[in-house]
């Protein structure tokens, strides 16, 4: 009995509500059937008239199985009346009807044709998932459908999905739901400490420690999600071990009795007597990934170890328990390195339950979680849309060919951010792909057409003019695929990548992949190269029609000023006259040109001005120059994964038009002299420097300005007399602050250096010439003559005192100002000195013979009427030699031992 399927049930609403709205929006669980189901079911359809349906997709995995699938149902071929595109590969005819495509494909078709002759309708599947692309295609699709095509229908199909907001952004589209038909799933979670960026291996072993355990205690196939392939293909080696290693016990604290219960499997052919184990991910061969989903045809156990591909965009029969990992692997772009960062993460609450749910499909089914349940709490209720942390260059490039500048002038769900945007916008004015208004140039166009980052667009057609587009081609292939070397720590040499790809074409497809490669990832390389040399090929052919048919005039290649200065330089000294790998790289990355730093071997310094690092071990680390075509953003400095020599000469021919010179004037801390440096620059990279035999005095003010803004105030030669006028200066500010007395502090000293400094510094270039400024002149010359003599006057820096002698007074400011005498020197005043017009007493610090303190008062009259006597008492037994009156009124006051008679 064929198993009814949730969606067959609203097929009749469905058709009621695209009968009558532009667009709707469908809502089911994954397993319910509306990928495989809905597009069929509505080729009949009165409004369809015989018009194809496109069907969109994110991934190419999904397209080709569901198209597959589709075909199947109908005892059909793909190709016949079901067909689908993907990149580089399409199975289609003048006979197909549904045409499965990806998001991409259909922004590219979408370009070429904004009316979109001979479609009718437009479904968007698995839309919760909310690609770059997808976003991209709604908002052009609904630019279309309001412009153009008002007959055009829209279909938005989601496993989970907010559908409030989508449906407001769709002029209040109504919303079908199909309820899902699934089993109890019962959860199990495990605890498993991890790094917040985890080890690829310890996730591995983890998870296929826990995949073991599920084999043993439960019935059925296992489908386990990992990051990526690297944590697949180390998992699937730990499960091919027999015994197994010792980490998977300890993983799971499995005791002997459990290690004697695991399969035998047999390891020369990596099947087990009742099991398989399959890899599923984007890269596999669309065989591979049809024997990955579909139940073994001899009845084996199966154990599937998946990516995030298997969430909802396809089905996979068979599944009875989940192993989750718990983690997946997602770009992230900083606009402000401009570089995006492969980063492991947890996945979001959203994703855990779509993985959970593939093991309720065809009964109760069991899911081990390797997370604990209080860090579910924890994970997000939903993986952000990519558009809010993505690299926007390729969208901006297809908004602008659509003829679009500002995104805000389209129809978003999530609009593109604007710091994002703004880096994609100089990238492409930098490539030439738009002018200065933002509009799209004729290089921009044809860059476009290429199915390629347009950083690498560029490269392939500057390369085609210099006659070595096939180089440009494995280049653009080995940047857009998988790497083609298994351990890619050992070099990030791209030439050590070509020279593999060149030995496997010489020894033929046959043959064996060279030492430390990977065979699949080769296939995909060189076939990935072939293809874009094709579409490379027919673009040329078409431009150079074009050109026959236009009138005579500029030539079409002449697009941009940069390019055409760059194209008519001198040639490269490579191959007859072509372009190097790295001057080809440098085309594509003209931001990421690094030199080598001196401080280490490795540390480079790009373009952007941002830090690079090389494995020291690397042969490249010992180049003076690289093109880096790929690094993440790092924390601090990132790290060159790919990269390729680059000559210096190279620089200057392919970038002339950009360099520029400067003079940098600054303080070398080392020699303590100021160092004035000719420099020429590209971006923010020195090139050439040289020495300014009489550099602008200036600038030179300047560098020493900023050298004592940087290293502080004691940089400069302060005097014991120069602090001591600083105090006097900021105590009188205290005591009169309406007086108009400059603020003389350090902080202020050091806001203000311009002011106060800068007249002193004229022909000053040293630490040597620095310390012989006068300090006191400088910090006197803020005052005027009046205010110099009022200072001087009331604010002195001495006193003299009744035994005639003169005392320093100390200032410190917001105190009161001391004065440190020995007490007989003070034999016969009353009163307590006071300065500032006698507004301010002074605080006396009365001395002992031995000079210490043995009063600190402000009130003397009080001192020599109340302590006097006690303090007399006890210092004339410990000083007999010394003066001590009975009557300091009468005393002689004296600075000796005994007065003079």
């Amino acid at each position: 009995m064929t198993l009814r399927l949730p969606v067959e049930d609203i097929l009749p609403e469905l058709r009621r509500r695209l009968a009558a709205e532009p667009a709707v929006i469908l809502t089911a669980p994954p397993g319910s059937g509306k990928t495989t189901m809905v597009p069929p079911a509505l080729l009949a359809e009165p409004w369809l008239a015989g018009r194809r349906i496109l069907v969109l997709e994110p991934r190419r995995l999904a397209a080709r199985l569901a198209a597959a699938f589709i075909a199947r149902q109908r005892g059909e071929e793909v190709g016949q009346t079901i067909g689908y595109r993907v990149r580089f590969e399409s199975r289609v005819s003048a006979a197909t009807r549904i045409e499965v495509l990806t998001e991409g494909l259909f922004v590219r078709r979408l370009q070429a044709d904004p009316e979109l002759k001979g479609i009718g309708l437009v479904i968007f599947d698995e839309f919760h998932e909310r690609s770059l692309d997808a976003d991209l295609a709604l908002a052009l699709c609904l630019d279309a459908q309001r412009g153009l095509r008002e007959d055009l229908k829209i279909l938005l199909m989601s496993a989970t999905l907010d559908t409030s907001p989508l449906s407001t952004l769709l002029g209040g589209a109504p919303v079908v739901e199909a309820t899902g038909r699934s089993y109890p799933v019962s959860i199990e979670h495990r605890a498993a400490t991890f790094a917040a960026q985890p080890n690829p291996q310890e996730i591995a072993a983890r998870t296929a420690a826990a995949i073991r355990q599920v084999f043993r205690e439960h019935p059925g196939d296992i489908l386990a999600f990992l990051p990526g392939t690297g944590e697949i293909h180390h998992c699937h080696e730990l499960l091919m071990a027999s015994p197994p290693p010792a980490e998977l016990n300890l993983q799971l604290g499995l005791d002997d009795s459990h290690r004697s219960a695991m399969w035998r499997i047999d390891s020369s052919s990596g099947v087990a007597e009742h099991l398989i184990v399959y890899p599923l991910y984007g890269d596999l061969s669309l065989a591979d990934q049809a024997a990955a989903v579909q139940p073994d045809p001899t009845g084996r156990r199966r154990i599937i170890l998946a990516t995030s591909i298997a969430e909802t965009s396809i089905t996979i029969e068979g599944i009875h328990t989940v192993v989750d990992s718990g983690w997946q692997r997602r770009p992230r772009f900083d606009p402000n390195s401009g570089l995006s960062r492969l980063i492991t993460q947890r996945i979001s609450r959203a994703a855990a339950t779509q993985r959970a749910g593939r093991a309720g499909r065809l009964g109760p089914g069991h899911c081990l979680r390797l997370w604990s349940p209080g860090e579910e709490q924890g994970l997000r209720p939903f993986e952000p849309p990519e558009i809010l942390n993505a690299d926007l260059s390729q969208l901006l490039l297809e908004l602008a060919c659509w003829g679009v500048q500002d995104p805000a002038s389209l129809t978003w769900l999530d609009p593109p951010p604007p710091g994002p945007c703004a880096q994609a916008r100089d990238l492409l004015g930098s490539l030439g792909a738009l002018d200065q208004q933002g509009q799209v140039t004729a290089l921009g166009r044809r860059i476009n057409e290429l199915p390629v980052h347009p950083r690498l667009g560029l490269m392939l057609l500057m390369a085609a003019e210099q006659g070595n587009g096939s180089l440009a081609c494995d280049l653009a292939a080995l940047l857009s695929e998988r790497d083609i070397i298994k351990d890619r720590g050992k070099s990030a040499d791209i030439d050590n990548r070509l020279e593999i790809l060149r030995a496997k074409r010489r020894t033929g497809s046959s043959a064996p992949a060279p030492a430390g490669s990977d065979p699949a990832a080769c296939r995909r390389v060189q076939r990935s190269s072939q293809q874009l040399q094709e579409v490379l090929v027919g673009l040329s052919a078409r431009s150079a029609g074009e050109a026959r048919r236009r009138p005579a005039g500029p030539p079409t290649a002449a697009i941009c000023s940069s390019v055409k200065a760059r194209r008519q330089a001198p040639k490269a000294k490579g191959p007859a006259g072509r372009l190097t790998t790295g001057e080809l790289i440098a085309l594509a990355y003209p931001d990421r040109i690094a030199r080598r730093r001196p401080e280490g071997r490795g540390k480079y310094k790009l373009t952007s001005g941002r830090g690079a690092v090389l494995q020291a071990h690397d042969h490249l680390a010992d180049q003076e120059y690289l093109a880096v075509a790929e690094l993440d953003a790092g924390r601090s400095e990132g790290k060159i994964f790919l990269a390729a020599a680059l000559a210096p000469e190279a620089i200057l021919r392919l970038y002339g038009d950009r360099l520029r010179y400067r003079e940098e004037i600054v303080w070398d801390r080392q020699t303590g002299m100021v160092k004035a440096r000719s420099q020429v620059m590209l971006a923010e990279l020195v090139l050439e420097t040289g020495l300014v035999d009489k550099p602008d005095p200036v600038a030179v003010q300047a560098a020493l300005l900023t050298a004592i803004r940087t290293h502080g105030l004691q940089m400069l030669p302060w005097t014991k007399p120069a602090r001591d006028l600083q105090a006097r200066l900021a105590s009188i500010r205290h005591w009169q602050p309406d007086g108009g007395w400059p603020k003389v502090d350090d902080e202020a000293l050091g806001r203000d250096l311009e002011q106060w400094l800068g007249p002193w510094l004229e022909g000053i270039r040293s630490a040597e010439q620095l310390g012989k400024l006068d300090l006191v002149a400088i910090l006197a010359g803020l005052l005027d003559y009046q205010r110099r003599a009022y200072l001087e006057r009331e604010v002195p820096t001495h006193l003299t005192v009744p035994s005639g002698s003169r005392r320093k007074l100390l200032y410190r400011p917001g105190e009161a100002p001391v004065l440190a005498v020995r007490l007989q020197e003070m034999f016969g005043l009353a009163d307590t000195p006071k300065i500032v017009a006698k507004r301010v007493p002074v605080l006396l610090h009365l001395l002992s013979p031995a000079g210490r303190p043995v009063q600190i008062t402000t009130d003397l009259r009080g001192f020599w009427e109340n302590a006097y006597r006690e303090v007399k008492k006890e210092l004339k037994g410990r000083y007999p030699k010394h003066h001590w009156p009975d009557d300091p009124w009468q005393a002689q006051p004296t600075a000796r031992i005994k007065p003079h008679r």
